[in-house]
């Protein structure tokens, strides 16, 4: 009986199915078809939701898990499932506070979203978007393990499962391709695949449940195919409200290329902030806050009536609060900022249009009047034409599926009777059912870090039962590798040690912090190269049995990069600004990404708005220095003349 799960997706959610079968004693191999880890969660903008977390009680937030859940519900509307949504709402602190505790991360900023009651989006001081932040921290610390207990830990990348193995209604086990060579890989599986909101293939669900979205835009990456949904259909699990496709309010246009079929989401904490959207006359039309797919419609009425483009405008008080976002929108050339003046010829509109346009809204803003549009919560006001803006056209955005795998509260994969698979686990984007019609904003981290949670511990459950009713000696080995204890001074309790001295309490398996070293090792990088896998060989595979399945090797050793001491100017550099010819520097030195902008996380249009650029900025908003030696170091071709190395390495 294999003694591991298999979690397939290096997104957020598998990376927290990976880490809580590490931390409930169990050995794990996670899969991703990508060359980089991370998904689509590296690209979440606004935070992760949590209701009665530390940090609103330190900030006197009287919010309750109960009015997030009734938050949540109105959202999730006809298509609420109460059970589901009780787990994502009431784990929610329990969520946030494992990634503070365990990972050393920082979520003490909190704003207001849409569809909110109170402020619950937590995010932090840092300057990373909070996706990359908290996936990346994931990431790297399992990279770590991978490393240093590959007996326990491995990851395969570049791994593209085809298939979950099935005996009657037992998972056992997934077939993938690797290079070219299929592999088979026994033992419990848990699927965090990600959506379909980029699934423009010849199979396209979005085809075949909202044709109606199949020509927008998306923010996705490519990588979003709905490949899960498709595999699990196939073995008769149950795709349940496929249609219910969310079209995010604000992608952001850029003027350069109007018709790029992958756009930047722009941050809905842009109009948590008090960031007001504008039609081609000056005039607001909707509630900002209101719902994503209401404000969706709202734009598309607008368009109907022909006063688009649409505007998204920051004054400076919002900007001063988002000024990573600003900054991180103008670098890439989506924003720009400007003045009152400038603001009224952007739009055409004339002075007096915008002028009663925030006369009325600061009137509301005070409670002196309504808004006719019913908005409640305003922040930095007043908007005054004497000002500076940051301002950028918006569209409605393919941007996330709330269809998906019919799940239960336990992240139990259900058959076509509704009655879980033996062995099968869902979570992420890929579980059906979770956000019901609409997702909340800040919702998105928050079910796959509750859901990943929760698949990991099901998994472990299941994983730890088969090994210890399993005949002949492996039982007998792995019980032996337990220790009870029973501390006097807290009746009830029942501490559970494994042999390699991972931790685990019969209170709450799952936030057993103490099992990683302290919060503050865990945030060092690693001074060693990236750890990485071949195929992870399974007895009776195609592929044979010759490898130890825990086998990892080390690759882009970091104490073995060089730079080149080819040295280029930015005038050279800038000559190269083409796709078929694309040099970007960073923190001086220079990097061609012409054959490389396919494996580049954030897609290729994250590189081609820098062609032939320096996006040193940009860079060190989103990633730390050492992804370069670890994950690209090939694409280092120099030094940029004149300036100091700063990669630090």
């Amino acid at each position: 009986m294999p003694e591991r799960v298999i979690v397939v997706g290096g997104g957020l959610a598998g990376l927290s199915a990976a880490h809580t079968v590490y931390l409930a004693g169990g050995n794990v191999v996670l899969l991703d078809k990508n060359n980089f880890m991370g998904g689509n969660s590296t690209k979440a903008t606004s935070g992760i939701n949590g209701a009665l977390t530390r940090t609103q009680v330190d900030t006197s937030i009287a919010d309750s898990v109960k009015q997030f859940y009734d938050d949540t519900l109105k959202s999730a509307r006809e298509k609420a499932r109460p059970d589901l949504i009780k787990v994502l709402t009431y784990k929610s602190a329990a969520a946030v506070e494992w990634l503070q505790d365990v990972f050393n991360l920082d979520l003490t900023l909190v704003s207001r979203l849409g569809g909110h009651s109170f402020p619950r989006t937590h995010r932090g001081h840092d300057r990373k978007f909070p996706g990359m932040a908290i996936t990346y921290a994931l990431m790297q610390r399992l990279e770590e393990l991978a490393e240093n207990e590959p007996d326990r830990v491995t990851f395969v990348k570049k791994a593209k499962v085809s298939k979950v193995n099935m005996d009657g209604n037992t998972a056992t086990g997934v077939t993938y391709d690797f290079g070219g060579e299929e592999v088979y890989l026994e033992g419990p599986v848990v699927l965090a695949t990600g959506g379909y909101a980029a699934d423009f293939s010849e199979t396209s669900l979005l085809k075949k449940h909202r044709p109606d979205t199949f020509d927008l835009s998306t923010t996705n990456g490519a990588h979003a195919t709905g490949d899960g949904h498709k595999m699990l259909m196939n073995i008769g699990a149950n795709g349940i409200d496929m249609e219910s496709v969310q079209v995010h309010p604000t992608g952001l246009v850029d003027p350069k290329d109007p018709g790029a079929k992958t756009k930047f989401l722009a941050a809905e904490a842009l109009r948590g902030e008090g960031g007001l959207l504008l039609n081609n006359k000056g005039q607001r039309f909707t509630d900002e806050l209101e719902h994503r797919d209401f404000v969706s419609g709202k734009m598309w009425e607008e368009k109907d009536k022909g006063t688009w483009p649409i505007r998204l405008i920051l004054n400076s008080k919002a900007s001063n609060v988002l000024d990573f976002h600003t900054r991180h929108y103008s670098g890439r050339g989506l924003m720009k900022k400007m003045s009152g003046k400038e603001l009224v010829e952007e739009i055409g509109c004339g002075e007096d249009a915008l002028n009663t346009t925030f006369a009325e809204y600061n009137k509301y803003a005070k409670g002196e009047e309504k808004d006719p549009f019913n908005k409640k919560y305003f922040h930095n006001f007043p908007i005054e034409l004497d000002d500076d803006f940051h301002v950028a056209l918006m569209e409605p955005v393919l941007h996330f599926t709330m269809g998906g795998i019919e799940i239960d509260d336990k992240a139990q994969c259900l058959n076509p009777e509704h009655k879980p698979f033996d062995g099968l686990f869902v979570c992420g984007e890929l579980a059906g059912g979770v956000h019901g019609a609409n997702r909340l904003g800040g919702s998105s981290l928050l079910g796959c870090v509750v859901y990943g949670r929760v698949a990991g511990e099901s998994a472990s459950k299941y994983l730890f039962q088969q090994v210890l009713n399993s005949s002949g000696g492996q039982a007998a080995v792995r019980a032996g590798q337990i220790s009870l204890h029973i501390d006097p001074s807290t009746p009830g309790k029942v501490s559970v040690e494994w042999g390699s001295g991972v931790g685990a309490s019969s209170t709450d398996a799952s936030s057993s912090s103490s099992s990683y070293p302290s919060s503050s090792a865990v945030s060092k990088p690693r001074q060693q190269g990236q750890t990485s896998a071949g195929p992870v060989k399974a007895s009776g595979g195609k592929s044979g049995d010759s490898e130890d399945p825990g086998k990892v090797t080390k690759s882009n050793d970091k104490a073995t990069f060089t730079i080149p001491d080819d040295e280029y100017s930015l005038e050279e550099i800038a000559k190269h600004n083409t796709k078929e010819d694309l040099w970007i520097a960073v923190k001086g030195i220079v990097l061609k990404v012409t054959d490389w902008v396919d494996e580049h996380p954030g897609g290729p249009q994250a590189l081609y708005s820098h062609m032939g650029k320096d996006a040193t900025e940009e860079f060190e908003m989103l990633h730390d220095d050492e992804v370069i030696p670890k994950y690209a170091p090939n694409i280092v071709i120099g030094k940029v003349k004149g300036q100091e190395v700063t990669l630090e390495y």
